[in-house]
């Protein structure tokens, strides 16, 4: 398990596939800020609720200059049906590959639940610059309220 990227450090450049079968990587977004969460697993209430809140402030990240894009290790098949269940007006990605993007940053590592210890995606945000640097980091993250912070944090950068 690598070290967790910090603010300050170069987002890597890993790409990653998207619903329609095409790949995306953070370097596609430089020239303008991104908001880049990673969340365990579509379909669960947590997740929903994260993804439904960006969907909600969508038309602010833009006005803030800001992509947003949700990551976890569900296939393109189970993000298209997250994204048309809820109506979800925000790109996600699939990072299924060993050594991929959340790998690199520290997000896949070990978690804690009901006693077992096992690998799972660590609820994490980074909003990255416009020439690709990670500006803030939110590890561990609490769903209620955070696509607002992050927002708030896209608007001050």
């Amino acid at each position: 398990m690598s070290q967790p990227a910090q603010a300050g450090d170069m987002m890597p450049d890993v790409a990653m596939e998207t619903p329609d079968g095409g790949t995306v990587r953070p370097s596609d977004f430089r020239g303008r800020k991104l908001a880049l969460f990673f969340y365990p697993k579509d379909n669960t209430p947590g997740c929903t609720t994260e993804a439904k809140d960006f969907t909600a402030l969508a038309a602010e990240f833009e006005k803030a200059g800001t992509a947003i894009l949700g990551v976890s290790k569900d296939s393109p098949q189970k993000h298209r049906n997250f994204i048309a269940k809820h109506d979800l007006g925000i790109p996600l990605a699939t990072d299924a590959q060993e050594g991929g993007l959340s790998d690199a940053l520290g997000a896949w590592g070990e978690k804690k639940m009901y006693g077992k210890t096992f690998m799972g995606m660590i609820r994490t945000t980074y909003l990255v610059d416009a020439d690709g640097r990670i500006a803030q980091v939110w590890n561990k993250v609490k769903v209620k309220g955070h696509a607002q912070d992050v927002l708030d944090a896209a608007r001050a950068l």
